[in-house]
């Protein structure tokens, strides 16, 4: 039995081939593969981690000591069996010049991917974008990557394609990115009521970023309709689709609510044999929908109404409307927590707004905002939280406008400015409230307290100049 694993079965240069042979090497080869894998399982998972390096430069690392450890056994173990690694290298090359030939897309896969791990611009995780397809990184090897879509389906992509063709990295620095919803309404609408309803579905979604704050563009006027776009930043631009969706279903309630038509395809119908003018038909024939008149008037009268605003008409109310949105709170609603950062300016539009203090023992209410006033400007632009609950004693109307856009209407226009430092400095019980955390933030001193108009003046002066 033995004779037959050590019977000679044919010469390979000056080594006899036998089946124990074969089998020795086939085992010692085993044993390499297995050692260049734990080597490779070694580096990526403990060493090169321990160094903090990013996860495809030791994907890359790893493989290549690897394939290097494996590479570099295989030639030892051919040797120790005694073959003459010259004798069998023309054998190799020949094979390699075929190989070559043959595995040409693989290579190229191999250094592609090896690429995509060093410079590591596609990292596991990230939403791409190519060839119209959307998904994340599952994962990226030496010769394919692996794409997770929305729809659920895993594609592998060769990584030639990737390296070969633009990608689009969609959280390559971050995940923030912009939707945009566009919107055509009927010709005659009310071009502010329309930014008022666009601007107030934007900042109701809890998924849009206040900062920096959404954006209402009148892209055209043309035969359509009027053409409006909504510019809408988010945090989870992987979600671009359905945050479209929820904006589209709010934008709509929002135009019927107030009686605001889409724009619909015209086309004149003219009545053969018939002496009568061309009939201008909207849809298909059927009677124009009568809609009830809005619920509340438009932004346009009501703020001009409201004693800080009295008079203001042209660019400044346009831009004060197209800055922010209508918010409604029914009695007992809280706007703000005690110790909550705020981040909007609220400007009573009707109903009142209860400052209440809070401790474990006692809740007491210090003073109210009512119709025409407006608070939120120092949590806002001193960065401190609130002393107070800001609870809705009533319903009420407020119109929010968000951090970004609060801080361009005071640099666009300074008249505004100078009616909130004025305001401000007016009301000692609202500064006293706030005393303490501008105190334990350096921005008040006793000197100040006895002039607070000029005191909050240089305060406005200096964050309008950052």
């Amino acid at each position: 039995m033995s004779r037959t694993f050590t019977a000679p079965l044919f010469p390979l240069g000056e080594q006899s081939i036998s089946l124990a042979w074969l089998l020795q090497v086939a085992a010692l080869l085993v044993v390499v593969s297995l050692l260049a894998r734990a080597i490779k399982h070694l580096l990526r998972e403990r060493l090169l981690l321990w160094l903090q390096l990013p996860e495809g430069r030791r994907e890359a690392i790893a493989t290549l000591c690897g394939l290097g450890s494996a590479a570099l056994g295989y030639v030892l173990v051919v040797q120790s069996m005694g073959l003459d690694f010259g004798a069998i290298a023309v054998i190799v090359g020949a094979l390699g010049v075929g190989l070559g030939f043959g595995l040409q897309d693989l290579t190229r896969n191999l250094s592609s991917g090896l690429t995509l791990l060093m410079e590591g611009k596609l990292k596991v995780g990230d939403l791409i974008e190519f060839n119209q397809t959307k998904g994340f990184i599952k994962e990226i090897s030496i010769r394919s990557t692996v794409v997770r879509t929305f729809q659920g389906a895993e594609i592998i992509v060769p990584n030639t394609f990737i390296t070969n063709n633009p990608v689009q990295n969609l959280s390559y620095s971050m995940t923030d990115g912009r939707v945009e919803v566009p919107v055509v309404v009927a010709h005659g609408s009310d071009v502010l009521e329309v930014t008022e309803v666009l601007l107030q579905a934007a900042l109701d979604e809890p998924c849009v970023n206040a900062d920096p704050p959404p954006r209402v563009v009148f892209a055209s006027q043309g035969e359509p309709g009027l053409s409006f776009l909504l510019w809408a930043w988010t945090s989870e631009i992987q979600s671009a689709q359905l945050i479209r969706s929820s904006l589209n279903y709010a934008i709509e309630q929002g135009l019927r609510e107030r009686g605001i038509e889409l724009a619909r395809p015209r086309r004149l119908i003219e009545l053969i044999g018939s002496a009568s003018a061309p009939v201008d038909d909207n849809t298909d024939g059927r009677e124009p929908v009568k809609r009830d008149p809005p619920q509340c008037l438009p932004l346009s009268e009501v703020l001009p109404a409201l004693p800080h605003f009295q008079g203001l008409r042209g660019r400044p109310l346009r831009e004060l409307i197209a800055g922010g949105a209508r918010a409604s709170l029914s009695t007992g609603d809280i706007l703000v927590s005690q110790g909550e950062l705020g981040h909007t300016f609220n400007i009573v539009v009707s109903g009142c707004i209860d400052a209440i203090y809070e401790t474990d023992r006692i809740s007491r209410r210090l003073f109210s905002f009512r119709q025409g006033e407006f608070f939120g400007e120092l949590p806002l632009l001193l960065e401190v939280p609130y002393p107070t609950s800001m609870r809705a004693a009533e319903d009420t109307t407020l119109f929010v406008i968000p951090r970004g856009s609060f801080r361009a209407l005071l640099q666009r226009h300074p008249e505004f400015a100078e009616i909130i430092t004025e305001e401000v400095s007016r009301r000692q019980e609202v500064l006293d409230s706030y005393e303490e955390s501008l105190r334990a933030r350096g921005l008040l001193a006793d000197q100040d307290v006895n002039n607070p108009l000029q005191w909050f003046r240089d305060q406005m002066r200096s964050l309008l100049r950052n």
